[in-house]
């Protein structure tokens, strides 16, 4: 499965990016959240807050690109969405 959290791991630094870069209060708690689950990866290697956070970010940047389509890079949602897939068929 280390290959499968490397991904994970990279994609949801790359929304956490894209949430810092939108600069929006309406993700600043999410986004921390975030951050924060990237960062108990790195220390414990327990990929369920990234699962769980990947999850929300995946669903909040949809929802964000739906009103703001060139706003978010769609390679971003595409990877996302594939990552967090993976799991839920493990």
């Amino acid at each position: 499965m280390s290959k499968v959290n490397e991904k994970l791991v990279k994609s949801c630094n790359d929304a956490l990016i894209t949430f810092k870069k939108l600069n929006l209060r309406d993700y600043s708690d999410l986004s921390s959240r975030l951050e924060w689950c990237i960062g108990s990866y790195e220390y414990d290697k327990n990929p369920d807050g990234l699962i769980e956070y990947g999850a929300l970010a995946l669903n909040a940047l949809k929802e964000f690109k739906s009103k703001n389509p060139r706003k978010v890079n769609k390679r971003i949602i595409e990877n996302l969405t594939k990552v967090i897939g993976d799991y839920s068929r493990n």
